[in-house]
């Protein structure tokens, strides 16, 4: 598969990764190199990278407990701790093995340590394939505030070997399948009806469908690196997904989602308030509402759940000027930002959700 050219980096895919990543260091000249994973890509997932790394240089491991729980600005200070601790100075290189809250975290501790190493990103879960580790967004969440702290910052590189997906569970592959679908809604009706095409979607030969999705999201980055404009499109499902994920993550009374399945009854809701504000069809609504509640377990709301996600929205970092500001689509394939909406429509979207 071709390199994929995006702000001042390359997207590599597969045996082209390594090489890439091989040339890199050969042509510069860093102290060491410490590799940031968490407990499950140190098991599954470091074994296969590490007998492809060709370099003389020390390798430190530095491991981290996984979880969305685990991505806040605590481990952050463990993280930098344990690279001062191990030597590491202006000239290391950090390098991110695992999901989005290993490149998310990763991406923001190097980005700041020293005021800022070279890092690359390594993704492993469809997710961050996709989504997290594409367009520079580093950084952590705030308590139940998704990410509330970071920087835009750019990696050397990102490394796309689509074997890590094969240490993945079913339901980690369905969370990453979310954004591939939002990709298809806000930017390319085609791509979107591919997925409606499988009889059953086979996980197995995802690649060019990754290697879609990742165009479509760099084709937007591109455009609007600094999220001023069309990059909020991005955002479609979650506005109040996130807030139904910040929302889950910290009730005791409520099984943690993943982030996935929250942007999929995040989609399905801001597609309700896409039909109501005259922007899609009902026909296209069905589709939608169809397709997603195909895939995903309905999530389960009580009357008492939706005050508190509403209270989250007021905190979400999209909001502009004290307004929530939602990304709806207008027909399938196409964005319209900057939508403002009332409380009812939202209390109104949950209601159809749970019909």
């Amino acid at each position: 598969m071709q390199s994929i050219q995006a702000n001042n980096y390359l997207v590599h895919f597969n045996q082209n990764a390594y090489e890439a990543l091989n040339n890199h260091l050969k042509e510069n000249k860093y102290s060491n190199i410490f590799i940031i994973v968490d407990d499950k890509t140190n098991e599954h997932c470091l074994p296969k990278f590490l007998p492809l790394l060709e370099t003389g240089l020390t390798i430190e491991i530095v491991e981290f407990e996984s979880g969305e729980a685990n991505k806040n600005i605590e481990t952050c200070i463990e993280v930098w701790n344990v690279l001062t601790e191990l030597g590491a100075d202006r000239k290391s290189l950090v390098i991110n093995l695992g999901g989005g809250v290993v490149t998310d975290l990763g991406g923001f501790v190097a980005s700041t340590f020293k005021r800022g190493v070279n890092f690359i990103n390594i993704p492993t879960t469809l997710l961050s394939m996709v989504d997290a580790s594409v367009g520079g967004k580093t950084g952590v969440d705030l308590g139940n505030l998704k990410n509330q702290i970071g920087v835009i910052n750019v990696p050397q590189m990102v490394l796309i070997d689509t074997q890590y997906l094969e240490t993945l569970p079913q339901s980690e592959m369905r969370s990453g399948l979310a954004e591939m679908l939002k990709h298809g809604l806000i930017y390319d009706a085609s791509y979107w009806r591919q997925f409606l095409d499988l009889k059953s979607i086979d996980y197995a030969d995802f690649d060019e469908l990754i290697y879609r999705s990742v165009e479509i999201k760099n084709d937007i980055v591109i455009q609007d690196p600094t999220e001023k404009n069309i990059r909020k499109a991005l955002n479609f499902g979650h506005t109040l997904g996130h807030a139904i994920e910040g929302y889950f993550l910290e009730s005791e009374h409520k099984t943690t989602l993943l982030h996935g399945e929250a942007i999929a009854v995040g989609m399905i809701l801001e597609s309700y308030i896409s039909l109501h504000k005259n922007l899609i069809s009902d026909e296209e609504y069905a589709e939608i509402k169809t397709a997603i509640k195909s895939i995903y377990d309905d999530v389960k709301f009580e009357e008492e759940d939706i005050e508190p996600i509403l209270e989250l929205l007021i905190h979400d970092k999209k909001n502009e000027y004290g307004l929530i500001q939602f990304a709806l689509i207008e027909g399938i394939g196409k964005i319209k930002i900057n939508q403002s909406v009332e409380n009812k429509l939202i209390l109104d979207a949950f209601q159809d959700y749970k019909s």
